[in-house]
C-alpha cells in the first residue's frame, strides 16, 4: 500500500519536514542500490524527495531547549504546532495515508502520543540520512557555514548545559582527591613498610617502640647508623620528632642493648631515600585532607558534618557524581560499596550486607554488635536527606541540617545502649530549618533595599506618633482621676460633638 511519506529531520538551525509521495513501506523495507545510488547525487535527490516545509530556530536558547527536549524524548510544543501544520489532518473515523519517518525511537513514541502517524522503517531511516547529507543545497536560505557555525554553537550550549557547571559545588575534584589519596596511602604503606624492613635489621628495637609509619621514617632519618648518632647532645631533636622525652629516653635505652647489625653507609642511603618518600608522600597527603576538606564544606556541607570528609567524599566518587547519590534511596546509600557480598548473597540465599562504605564511620565502630544493622539503616537515612539538601537546595546551609542529624544519630546511638528516648525528627528539622534561615543570606537590588528603607522608617514613625498620642491619653486620664475621686464617666459620641 503506497502512501505519502513525511521525513522528519533535525537540525543544528531549524526543524525541516521533506516528502516523499506515494512511497510503499511495505514493499521497500530496505532501499534497492539503485535508489540509494539516486540519493548520493543532489539532482536526483530533488527528484525523489521535496523539501515540505522548514522551521528554523530563532534564537540560541529556542535552538537549545529544542535539542534538550529531542534528547530527552520529549515532542515540544513548537515541534508539535510545526507537525500539525505541515501534514494532512487526521480524521478520528479514517486511517491516515501518510506516515512521518523518524531516526530517534523515543522522539518517534513522543510524537507517536501527541497524535502523528510515525513509521521506524530502515527505508525511512536511509531517506533521513540523504536529507541530511543534502540539507544545505535543499533549503536556499542556509549555507554549509552556517550549518557549521550553528551545530559548534549549539553543541558547546548543549554540553554546558549537560554539565551543569557551578564554582561552587563542583564534585569532580572531590572525586579526584579522594581516588589519589586513596593512591597514595597505597604507596605510602608500601614504602614504609620497606623502611620498616630494611632499617629493621640495624634498629630491630625502634619498630616495637614507635608504631606510627611516619615518625618512624622521620626517626630513621634522624638516626641514621646508631653508632655515629649522639643521643645526649641530640636529645631535643629526638624527643621533638619522637612526640616526647619518655619515647626519647626508651630509644636511646634500646639503642644501647640493640641485636640490630651493622650497616654500611650505601645501605643507610637507601634507607633514607624510601623515608624521604614516605615523609613527602605523607605531607602530600596531609595537604590534600585540607584541600578536601575546604571543598566538602562548600559542595556538601551537610554531609561533611555528618558522617565527615572522607566518607562523604567515598560515596560521592562511588556513586560518580553528588545528583547521582542525592537519587540513591536510603538502602543503596546504605550497602554502597558491598555490591560483590550483595550479589553473592542473594546468588547463594545468604545473609546479605548490613553496610558498606558508611562502615567507615565512627558511629558503627561505637555501635554494639546486636546495633549495627540498626544504626547503619538509620545512618544511610540520615546521609540520604543531608545528600539532598546539598545538592537541590537553593542556598547553602553551612552544614547545619548535618550537624543536627549528627546529633541525631548520637541520640539514637545512646537509646540503642540506655534506652533514653531521642528528640523527634520534626522537632530537631524545625531547629534546624529556623536556623538556616537565620544564616541564608538576604539579597535585595539597591533600588528595593532603599524603599525597604523607606518604608521602615516610616512605620517606625508611625509607630512612634500611636505610642506618644497614647501616652499622652493615659496621662489625661490620670490627672482628670486625680481630681475627681468618682470615676471619669465614659461620653457618648453625641456628647463629644456638642
Amino acid at each position: 500500500m503506497s502512501m505519502d511519506l513525511y521525513l522528519l529531520l533535525e537540525t543544528a538551525s531549524g526543524y525541516a519536514l521533506f516528502l516523499r509521495k506515494e512511497f510503499d513501506e511495505l514493499g521497500q523495507a530496505s532501499l534497492d542500490n539503485s535508489v540509494l545510488q539516486q540519493l548520493e547525487e543532489a539532482k536526483s535527490f530533488k527528484k525523489l524527495i521535496e523539501l515540505k516545509s522548514f522551521h528554523p530556530f530563532l534564537t540560541a536558547e529556542e535552538a537549545l531547549a529544542e535539542i534538550s527536549a529531542i534528547s530527552g524524548g520529549d515532542c515540544s510544543e513548537v515541534l508539535q504546532e510545526f507537525l500539525s501544520t505541515n501534514v494532512p489532518k487526521v480524521k478520528k473515523s479514517k486511517e491516515a495515508n501518510f506516515k512521518i519517518g523518524i531516526q530517534d525511537p523515543k522522539l518517534a513514541e513522543a510524537v507517536k502520543e501527541a497524535g502523528f502517524p510515525v513509521t521506524l522503517a530502515q527505508s525511512a531511516k536511509e531517506l533521513i540520512r540523504a536529507c541530511r547529507t543534502h540539507f544545505a543545497k535543499a533549503v536556499a536560505t542556509i549555507t554549509e557555514a552556517d550549518l557549521d557555525r550553528a551545530r559548534c554553537g549549539l553543541g558547546h550550549a548543549f554540553s554546558r548545559n549537560k554539565l551543569k557547571f557551578d564554582t561552587n559545588r563542583q564534585d569532580k575534584p572531590i572525586i579526584n582527591a579522594i581516588a589519589v589519596i586513596d593512591g597514595l596511602d597505597k604507596n605510602i604503606n608500601t614504602f614504609a613498610m620497606r623502611v620498616r624492613e630494611w632499617y629493621g635489621w640495624h634498629f630491630p628495637e625502634l619498630a616495637k617502640i614507635v608504631t606510627d609509619n611516619i615518625v618512624y621514617a622521620r626517626l630513621s632519618k634522624l638516626i641514621g647508623i646508631r653508632d655515629e648518632f649522639d643521643f645526649d647532645s641530640s636529645r631535643d631533636s629526638l624527643a621533638e620528632v619522637a612526640g616526647s622525652e619518655e619515647i626519647a629516653d626508651e630509644i636511646k635505652k634500646a639503642a644501647m642493648h640493640t641485636m640490630g647489625q651493622d650497616m654500611e653507609e650505601s645501605d643507610m642511603k637507601n634507607i633514607h631515600h624510601f623515608a624521604d618518600q614516605v615523609i613527602k608522600l605523607s605531607d602530600m597527603r596531609s595537604h590534600l585532607n585540607k584541600y578536601l576538606k575546604n571543598k566538602m564544606d562548600v559542595v556538601a556541607p551537610n554531609l561533611a558534618a555528618l558522617i565527615g570528609e572522607t566518607v562523604g567524599a567515598r560515596l560521592i566518587s562511588h556513586a560518580g557524581s553528588l545528583t547521582n547519590l542525592a537519587k540513591y534511596p536510603a538502602s543503596t546509600i546504605q550497602i554502597l560499596g558491598a555490591e560483590k557480598a550483595l550479589f553473592r548473597a542473594l546468588k547463594s540465599k545468604g545473609n546479605t550486607p548490613k553496610y558498606g562504605l558508611i562502615f567507615h564511620s565512627s558511629f558503627i565502630g561505637r555501635a554494639q554488635p546486636q546495633s549495627k544493622g540498626r544504626i547503619s539503616r538509620y545512618l544511610a537515612n540520615k546521609c540520604s536527606l543531608a545528600t539532598r539538601i546539598d545538592c537541590f537546595a537553593d542556598s547553602q546551609s553551612s552544614g547545619i541540617f548535618g550537624s543536627h542529624m549528627r546529633d541525631q544519630v548520637e541520640e539514637r546511638l545512646e537509646y540503642l545502649q540506655t534506652g533514653k528516648k531521642p528528640q523527634r525528627n520534626i522537632e530537631v528539622m524545625r531547629v534546624a530549618a529556623a536556623e538556616a534561615a537565620e544564616f541564608a543570606p538576604v539579597e535585595e537590588s539597591p533600588k528595593k533595599s532603599k524603599k525597604a528603607k523607606k518604608a521602615a522608617a516610616e512605620q517606625e514613625d508611625e509607630v512612634m506618633e500611636e505610642e506618644v498620642a497614647v501616652s499622652e491619653k493615659k496621662k489625661k486620664k490620670n490627672k482628670r482621676a486625680d481630681d475627681e475621686d468618682e470615676e471619669i464617666p465614659v461620653k457618648s459620641k453625641k456628647s463629644k460633638k456638642e
